[in-house]
């Protein structure tokens, strides 16, 4: 009697292990699955295509007058618009060319986060930590 009740509950734990042990790999993993959320905004991006065209219908019906920071003879040498990347410290030779948004382009970009700013730097919109001087994303116009 005594072996059949052990028998019993060896066989209940190992059952009830094995559906814990599914439970939790069917969990929510941090890993990349193939096909599942593959859209979402994981990117860490900040700008989206709409905020990106906007801009971009923006520069294009002011491209006649475009302010300092936008204009063509503004752009980068090779070497340093390499430097200017998304998540990257923005470099002291790209830290002198920061520019200011012009107010009715900013009025098209949705607002930054705190610490943030819309800034012009040769030729692209910058989302840069003020504090950090981290580029938080970027819209270029090529």
């Amino acid at each position: 009697m005594r072996t059949a009740r052990w028998i019993c509950a060896g066989t209940l734990s190992v059952l009830l292990a094995g559906s814990g042990m599914i439970a939790l790999a069917q969990g929510n993993g941090k890993g990349k699955g193939k096909g599942h959320n593959k859209h979402d905004d994981d990117r860490g991006e900040y700008y989206r295509d709409h905020d990106r065209d906007e801009a971009r219908g923006w520069y294009d019906g002011h491209e006649g007058h475009l302010p300092p920071g936008l204009a063509k003879k503004d752009r980068l040498p090779p070497g340093l618009e390499r430097q200017l990347v998304r998540n990257g410290r923005l470099p002291p030779g790209l830290q002198k060319r920061i520019e200011p948004c012009p107010p009715e382009l900013v009025r098209v970009l949705p607002p930054p986060p705190p610490d943030c700013a819309h800034v012009l730097i040769a030729g692209h919109i910058v989302l840069l930590n003020r504090h950090t001087n981290v580029v938080v994303d970027i819209i270029h116009f090529d």
